[in-house]
């Protein structure tokens, strides 16, 4: 079925190289559209003070996302159906999750872990069996360092999971002792 008959446009001719023309301006718009909303997308998390490595990897999500769709719209407008264009992007979904699944979850939950600034550098914490301080909050990964001096390297997923018990730490007051 053509996108004409479904209400779709048609190319006035079937030339290849007409529609190879037609492809590439469609990858050119994507590719820059993907630049423009990743740089949004990114200038509104540094608005939100997101630490830098979370606004880079945010742009580069979301300009491959868009160029991915972009690359399937393409394709669909060549094949003149838009059920490749489903199926292109059905598929890329179904690849991604299964393929890394463990390491989108950490690093879904290390989004969230950052954004949500429940644990902070510094902060003592019990968790799942370990106490200690937190040395380091990165996006897929928090580092604590433990009362031997040990480093335990805990995925921000168990983290997300989990109940985690934060250390209240002491607020200096400004009465002198009596």
């Amino acid at each position: 079925m053509s996108l004409a008959a479904i209400g779709g446009w048609s190319p006035p001719v079937s030339d290849p190289i007409f529609i190879a023309i037609v492809v590439v301006v469609i990858l050119v718009a994507f590719v820059i559209a993907s630049r423009l909303i990743a740089r949004f997308a990114g200038d509104q998390l540094v608005r939100r003070h997101v630490r830098p490595e979370m606004v880079v990897m945010t742009r580069r999500v979301v300009t491959a996302g868009v160029i991915v769709v972009g690359v399937f719209l393409a394709l669909g407008w060549a094949a003149q159906n838009a059920n490749v264009t489903l199926f292109g992007l059905l598929v890329a979904t179904v690849v991604a999750a299964l393929g890394v699944q463990q390491l989108l979850q950490d690093y879904v939950s290390g989004y969230y872990v950052l954004l949500e600034r429940h644990i902070r550098v510094g902060d003592r914490i019990t968790f799942d069996g370990h106490e200690g301080t937190i040395t380091d909050v990165r996006l897929r990964v928090t580092l604590l360092r433990n009362d031997q001096g040990d480093v335990v390297v805990v995925p921000n997923s168990a983290l997300f999971t989990k109940p985690v018990t934060i250390r209240v730490r002491s607020v200096p007051t400004s009465e002198p002792p009596t």
